[in-house]
């Protein structure tokens, strides 16, 4: 348990990816002295994820500031409600209201290249029929998720995404906290994976103050930490 008065850093990474997305982020905030918590996401749906990270959120003692990459961002403003989360922050990601899905808020915007690139397999579901989850195909996965990241690094994202199940593209979001939470929201301005407009939709929606980087891909986390972790920061001074 963590216990800090200065709010906790929860970063929750989204789809075809892992924590350690966030290294050079988590590297950026402890440099300023920021306690941060990097939790595995499930990927298996939207309200089990969301009860996931609200749980973890809530077992920190002090203040939490939810960050939220991608599909991420749509547990983070379900996730919000926990009591001691004290501010939000969206990376490149999904701010869904209450009652939307993802496949909703993507519906209203063109598809982007991910759409396309989509590759299902099924998983084993325990007493029922297995269920669908998607990945992104390997070979369109720099252009897609991770343009402006190395050539090296890309290959090994590519082979160690972590899928997602179809489900969550359908659920519903049971709260929207950035009703009554603070938000900060950072738009990835060459994001293959969301289309930016959708990005910039739920920002101004959602009344978050927004900083856009112009060419930053979808794996912004790790092509830009800095940038990344400068907003957080800001979340976090901000809610001290």
């Amino acid at each position: 348990m963590t216990t800090s008065a200065t709010p906790t850093a929860v970063l929750v990474h989204g789809a075809f990816a892992d924590a350690a997305s966030w290294s050079g982020v988590i590297a950026e905030l402890h440099s300023h002295g920021i306690p941060v918590v990097a939790p595995p996401n499930p990927l298996r749906g939207l309200a089990a994820d969301a009860a996931y990270i609200a749980s973890v959120a809530s077992q920190i003692d002090g203040p939490v500031v939810l960050v939220g990459h991608s599909y991420g961002g749509a547990l983070i403003t379900v996730a919000g409600a926990a009591e001691n989360v004290v501010g939000l922050v969206y990376v490149a990601a999904y701010v869904l209201d209450e009652g939307e899905s993802l496949g909703e808020l993507q519906g209203r915007f063109p598809d982007s290249p991910l759409t396309s690139n989509l590759k299902q397999a099924t998983y084993p579901v325990a007493g029922a029929e297995p269920a669908v989850e998607v990945t992104i195909d390997p070979d369109a996965f720099p252009a897609v998720f991770a343009a402006d990241v190395p050539a090296a690094v890309t290959k090994v994202l590519a082979v160690t995404q972590r899928p997602l199940a179809a489900a969550a593209f359908t659920e519903t979001a049971s709260a929207a906290a950035w009703k009554t939470t603070p938000s900060w929201a950072l738009v990835a301005g060459a994001d293959q994976a969301i289309n930016p407009e959708v990005e910039r939709f739920g920002a101004k929606r959602a009344g978050a103050i927004v900083v856009e980087i112009e060419g930053a891909s979808h794996a912004v986390a790790v092509s830009r930490p800095k940038e990344v972790a400068d907003l957080i920061r800001d979340a976090v001074r901000a809610t001290s």
